[in-house]
């Protein structure tokens, strides 16, 4: 039962970690390729990344509007894949 309990919550684990840093990298995707920011998928992207970037959302400023949103929203989409990662061992090491 123990083993079950931990695979599922590592299954969860690491999906989330994933989805999050997928959505930072599509926003980054959209903003680069200069999607239409009024377009309604554009648009929930943003509205859900911008909170998921935590304090990387304004950590570098370059004069570049699309350089500054490569550079933290890709350092945050990293943070996530690093603290999924993190996450998965711990929650291994209870199997």
């Amino acid at each position: 039962m123990r083993t079950r309990v931990v695979g599922i919550a590592a299954g969860v684990v690491s999906w989330v970690g994933l989805a999050l840093a997928v959505v930072l990298v599509v926003h980054v995707v959209l903003t680069v390729g200069g999607a239409n920011p009024d377009n309604v998928i554009t648009s929930f992207v943003k509205a859900v990344a911008e909170p998921v970037a935590l304090a990387f959302k304004d950590l570098f400023e370059p004069g570049d509007a699309k350089l500054r949103v490569i550079v933290n929203f890709g350092l945050a989409a990293l943070f996530w894949l690093a603290v999924r990662a993190i996450v998965l061992k711990l929650v291994r090491r209870l199997n």
